[in-house]
C-alpha cells in the first residue's frame, strides 16, 4: 500500500477509548482549579506555595490545591497526550500511512493554535509546549518498542538537576526587586488595562516566558514518553479484570507522591519566587518528583475504579468533556479572563481563594453539560474540527 497521508485518519468514534477521555476529562478539572489562581491574580503569586497570609477557609483551600493539584494535572494532561500518540502511531502502522508526515502537521497547527491561546487569550499557555515536546518524542520514536523507563527518568530528572544545581551555586540570591516589578506589571495590565494594551504586553511575555522551557521542556517529553511506555504494555486500555494489579500500583505511587509534598511543606510551606537558594531547590524538586507521582497514582486509580461499575458510570459522565479536551481548555481561559480581566468584568483579585473550588466545579459542570450537548449534535469539538481539518487537509465530517 502506498505511503500516503490519506491513508491514515484521525480516531473515530468507535475506536475511541471511553475511559481516557474520562480521565482526560477529571484532569481538565484539575488543570482549572490550578489556573484559577493565574486567572484571578499574577501568575508568578501561584508558584509560591502555600500562601502565609490567607486564613481559614481561604488557607484550608490554598493548601488543599497546593499538595493535591498543583502540577499533578498538566502532568496526567501531558500523560494522556503521550497515549494518544502512540494510539495514532499505530493505527497508522495498521492502516499503512504515513504518521511521520500527518503528525508533524498535527503539532504545527496546535502550536499555532497554542500561540494564539497565549497572545489572544491567556498568557499561561501550555499548549506550544505540548507541541515542541510532541516534535521531540516524534524525533525520538524510531519503531513501536516501548521507550526505556531509565532513559524516561534521566530526562524527566535533568531539569530537577538544574534547579538543585543552580539552587546550591546561587547561594542566597535576592530577585525582589525584578519580581515584584514583573508582577506590578502583571496586575496593572490583567486587572486594569484596555484589550489592545494587555495583547501588547502578552507579546512581551510570550517570548519571555520561553525560557521556562529549559525546565518543562524535558518534563513534558519524559511524560509523554512514559504515557507512550505505558500504551505499549498495555495500561491505556481498561483493566480486563478488577483485580490486575492497578490498584496496589495506583497506591503506591500516590502515597509515595503525598509523602514527597509532605517533605516539602515540612521544609518550607511558602517559597518565595525572589529568593533562589537551597532551600528553593529542594521543594521544587521535591514538587516535581511529588507531580509525577501522584499523576501516576490518578491514572491508574482511574483505571482501577473504571473497572468498577459503580465508579464507571460516574465517570463516564466526564467522557464527552475530555472528548473535547482542547475545545474545553480554550473555552475555560476564554470564560475566565473575561471575568477577572480588566477588559472584561474586573474581577481580578477580587474572587477569594475558598471560592475558587466552588467556582471550578460549577464551570466544569457547565462545561460537561455543554459538552454532551454538543456531541450529540455534532461529532467533535469546533477546536477539534479546525485541528483536524488543517492537519489532514480536508474537512472533517462534523454534524452527527
Amino acid at each position: 500500500m502506498t505511503n500516503t497521508t490519506q491513508d491514515f485518519h484521525p480516531t473515530r468514534a468507535p475506536e475511541r477509548i471511553d475511559m481516557l477521555d474520562a480521565i482526560r476529562g477529571f484532569a481538565l478539572f484539575g488543570i482549572l482549579l490550578m489556573n484559577l489562581e493565574a486567572f484571578n491574580g499574577p501568575i508568578l503569586q501561584a508558584m509560591t506555595g502555600i500562601n502565609p497570609s490567607l486564613h481559614g477557609a481561604d488557607r484550608l483551600a490554598d493548601a488543599f490545591i497546593y499538595i493535591f493539584v498543583q502540577g499533578k494535572f498538566w502532568t496526567l494532561f501531558s500523560l494522556l497526550f503521550g497515549i494518544g500518540f502512540a494510539i495514532m502511531y499505530d493505527s497508522a502502522a495498521r492502516s499503512g500511512g504515513d504518521f511521520r508526515r500527518i503528525y508533524k502537521r498535527r503539532l504545527w497547527v496546535l502550536m499555532a493554535i497554542g500561540a494564539a491561546h497565549a497572545i489572544l487569550i491567556w498568557e499561561g499557555d501550555i499548549l506550544v509546549t505540548y507541541a515542541l515536546a510532541g516534535f521531540i518524542l516524534l524525533w525520538r520514536m524510531k519503531n513501536d518498542a516501548p521507550p526505556r523507563l531509565s532513559c524516561i527518568l534521566m530526562v524527566y530528572c535533568a531539569p530537577l538537576a538544574l534547579l538543585a544545581f543552580t539552587g546550591a551555586m546561587a547561594g542566597n540570591h535576592d530577585d525582589s526587586g525584578n519580581i515584584s516589578e514583573m508582577m506590578a506589571e502583571e496586575v496593572r495590565y490583567q486587572g486594569h488595562s484596555a484589550y489592545m494594551a494587555t495583547l501588547q504586553w502578552r507579546v512581551g511575555y510570550f517570548l519571555l516566558n520561553l525560557g521556562n522551557l529549559v525546565i518543562l521542556l524535558p518534563m513534558a517529553v519524559a511524560v509523554f514518553a512514559l504515557g507512550v511506555r505505558l500504551h505499549r504494555q498495555g495500561w491505556s486500555r481498561p483493566a480486563m479484570s478488577v483485580d490486575d494489579g492497578g490498584g496496589r500500583v495506583a497506591l503506591y505511587c500516590y502515597c509515595a507522591g503525598l509523602a514527597l509534598m509532605v517533605a516539602s511543606i515540612v521544609i518550607a510551606p511558602d517559597v518565595s519566587p525572589v529568593r533562589i537558594d537551597a532551600v528553593f531547590a529542594a521543594v521544587n524538586v521535591l514538587n516535581m518528583l511529588a507531580g509525577l507521582l501522584m499523576c501516576l497514582g490518578m491514572f491508574f486509580g482511574l483505571r482501577w475504579m473504571w473497572a468498577r461499575p459503580v465508579f464507571q458510570k460516574r465517570l463516564a459522565l466526564l467522557a464527552p468533556l475530555g472528548r473535547m479536551a482542547l475545545s474545553n481548555y480554550l473555552g475555560q481561559s476564554l470564560v475566565c479572563t473575561l471575568i477577572f480581566y480588566g477588559y472584561g468584568l474586573g474581577y481580578f483579585q477580587q474572587l477569594p481563594r475558598a471560592w475558587h473550588i466552588p467556582f471550578a466545579l460549577v464551570l466544569i459542570t457547565l462545561q460537561t453539560l455543554f459538552s454532551i450537548w454538543w456531541l450529540s449534535r455534532f461529532s467533535m469539538g469546533p477546536a477539534e474540527y479546525l485541528w483536524r481539518w488543517l492537519t489532514y487537509g480536508k474537512r472533517p465530517k462534523f454534524v452527527s
